[in-house]
């Protein structure tokens, strides 16, 4: 970053904001963050800064310091969790097991990815709102994470994840962290604590330059942290299940690389001329780039895939990959990077949301519906940051129906945020049931859409009004074990779901040469591409030969798919992959069944996943929004 004289910019003064303890806040939540906000807006802090509490920050603890921590002995950081209480009330706790002898728990009372977060939202509501308490709680939450970066030694730039009440740092938590110690090595926390250093610092470079010139130098030994791990391994290519995949990308995270070139880009923004952060930006984001997968017609459709080790997984920690695609391509110029962002929002976002919205993991089938705000904000920061590109309404008003999630147009049928307190909940799960719980991960990411919906007042009509689920019909599963066997071949039943890159959707048919499978489609089904989902073995194994069945009885061929033939296992868990593979030939409107009738070789086969040729959201309220995702690519969306 740029060196700040320290004699060029007077250091503003620094009021201090009193909190009260934990065990008084749960008995008085805060009020509205800012009454004089006009009724229109959705942003309330309110909930967020009753999560806060102050933090002793003990001295002489060997490589943690911050800064004026002689003269400021005392930072803020927000409780992990809190529980609603049967008042209606909310009760702050820490993660892990509570041990009422000693007041810690297994794991702490605040963390480094909640405390970064958080100052992300306070920078952001300082910009965009001008409000004072937002700057003074960046600037505390700022110490607070750096007093967990440990500044000297053979970690230096790295980041203690967990802390107590009392200020004792915990490194070695219960249940363990990757890596443990949390200062070890690289992680989730140093991306997170990058993406908050690389927003805060051009906004106090502003307004203090002391602390920004004490900021600057964390931020470089962060960034020197991921040079020394996962950027030593720049250019280095890995192997999973046959595909070819970055050495390089932060924890083999999609989700962490995205959070650490957010702040890499917002940093670069800042000052173009830093070398250093050009450099990291560059690197991380062609990995992040190489994690996009698929193109209209072939699974995921464009979007990117979660983790290195596997080729059948999204989840919503991944929806934010996008966003910071986005962000690169802007700060880097580089259209390429912008091409590959847009893609995602136009083929792979529309098919979520027309599925049933934030799932947090397609594995390979949307296997865990529970959503929650990451990844409802992943998806509403996504489409925005690449419509600001991209000048096209109509993702203005796809970012819009993302948005609505919070509002209504969920699986519960409810709102999930009520803008007067700034309270929101910790999830919804598949059957609609909601987690009334409202830590701190899930105020976080509500704010930053709240934020991102008051900066942009369009979309926020459409997330405030339409905000009824009308109709819903996108990606559906036909489980292989409901068909009619014949020949040799049987159900299994896993022990476990999950297989260690992939998670079965149930049951699974296992086939060999001649045996065949018949599986029934729901009826009233339209037309649909159809993507057998196949555990794929590393080597040749056969192929399956795979038609469908018309109302009229009609035969209609749809293509043939391989068994095996994937490739080395290389660093993923299993040798074989659960994969949605492509059929040439839509299922017809028509037909009423699938058959798969094994050519030769054998097969494990788990399911059909079913993508209408056109699917469809339809959401009313006072507005009401149609969007219809194609198969072939792309969305439309009406309003009315």
């Amino acid at each position: 970053m740029l060196k700040l004289a320290l004699t060029s910019v007077t250091a503003l003064a620094l009021a201090a904001t009193p909190t009260l303890p934990a065990a008084a806040q749960a008995a008085t939540h805060a009020q509205p963050h800012d009454a004089s906000v006009a009724d229109a807006a959705v942003t309330n802090l309110g909930h967020l800064d009753f999560l806060l509490d102050d933090v002793p920050l003990l001295a002489g603890v060997s490589g943690h310091t911050t800064y004026r921590l002689k003269q400021e002995p005392t930072a803020e950081a927000p409780w992990v969790y809190a529980d609603r209480q049967s008042d209606g009330s909310y009760r702050p706790v820490g993660g892990g097991t509570f041990d009422p002898e000693t007041g810690y728990y297994g794991q702490g009372a605040f963390d480094a990815d909640d405390i970064a977060r958080a100052a992300v939202v306070y920078v952001r509501d300082w910009q965009q709102n001008h409000t004072a308490s937002s700057r003074q709680h960046a600037y505390e939450l700022l110490r607070e994470l750096t007093y967990l970066q440990t500044a000297s030694g053979p970690n230096a730039g790295d980041v203690v994840l967990w802390q107590q009440a009392d200020g004792t740092l915990n490194a070695s938590p219960t249940p363990a962290d990757s890596p443990d110690p949390s200062d070890a090595g690289e992680s989730f926390w140093l991306a997170r604590t990058i993406w908050a250093l690389g927003e805060a610092l051009p906004a106090f470079e502003r307004s203090d330059a002391s602390f920004a010139w004490f900021l600057e130098q964390r931020y470089d030994l962060a960034v020197a942290a991921l040079n020394r791990g996962s950027l030593a391994r720049y250019g280095q290519w890995d192997v999973s299940n046959g595909a070819r995949v970055p050495a390089w990308i932060v924890t083999q995270s999609t989700a962490a690389t995205s959070e650490a070139v957010l702040g890499l880009s917002a940093a670069l923004r800042a000052d173009p001329r830093d070398s250093l952060t050009r450099s990291a930006l560059a690197k991380e984001a062609d990995g992040l780039a190489a994690m996009a997968a698929g193109r209209p017609g072939v699974w995921p459709f464009g979007g990117f895939l979660a983790t290195t080790t596997s080729r059948s997984m999204w989840n919503g920690w991944g929806g934010e990959a996008p966003e910071a695609l986005s962000a690169a391509a802007a700060a880097l110029g580089r259209p390429d990077y912008q091409r590959i962002a847009e893609s995602a929002v136009r083929n792979f976002i529309p098919q979520v949301l027309t599925t049933g919205g934030p799932d947090n993991g397609w594995t390979p089938t949307p296997f865990d519906q529970t959503q929650i705000a990451y990844g409802a904000d992943a998806l509403v920061q996504s489409i925005v940051t690449v419509a600001a590109r991209s000048h096209d309404e109509s993702l203005q008003t796809l970012a819009g129906m993302a948005a609505a999630w919070y509002f209504g147009a969920n699986r519960s049928g409810q709102p999930l945020y009520d803008p007067t307190t700034g309270t929101c909940v910790d999830g919804v799960a598949g059957d609609g049931t909601i987690n009334r719980n409202c830590g701190a991960e899930s105020t976080i990411h509500t704010q930053l859409t709240m934020l991102t919906l008051d900066a942009h007042p369009r979309i926020r009509a459409v997330a405030t009004r339409a905000t009824n689920v009308i109709s819903r019909s996108g990606l559906s599963v036909a489980e292989a074990e409901s068909g009619t066997l014949s020949g040799a071949g049987s159900v299994q039943t896993p022990t476990s779901a999950w297989t260690g890159s992939a998670n079965w959707s149930s049951s699974y048919v296992e086939a060999s040469t001649g045996a065949s499978v018949t599986i029934p489609l729901a009826s009233g089904i339209t037309a649909s591409k159809v993507y057998p989902i196949v555990d794929v073995a590393s080597a040749s194994s056969g192929s399956t030969y795979w038609t469908a069945t018309l109302r009229s009885g009609h035969v209609v061929s749809l293509g043939t798919t391989g068994n095996g033939g994937l490739g080395a296992q290389g660093i993923a868990p299993t040798p074989d992959a659960l994969l949605p593979l492509s059929l040439p030939t839509a299922v017809p409107a028509d037909a009423v069944s699938v058959t798969a009738r094994v050519v030769s070789g054998s097969v494990k086969i788990d399911a059909l996943l079913l993508q209408p040729e056109v699917s469809q959201l339809s959401l009313g309220g006072p507005m009401s929004v149609v969007l219809r995702a194609f198969a072939k690519g792309g969305f439309s969306v009406v309003r009315r």
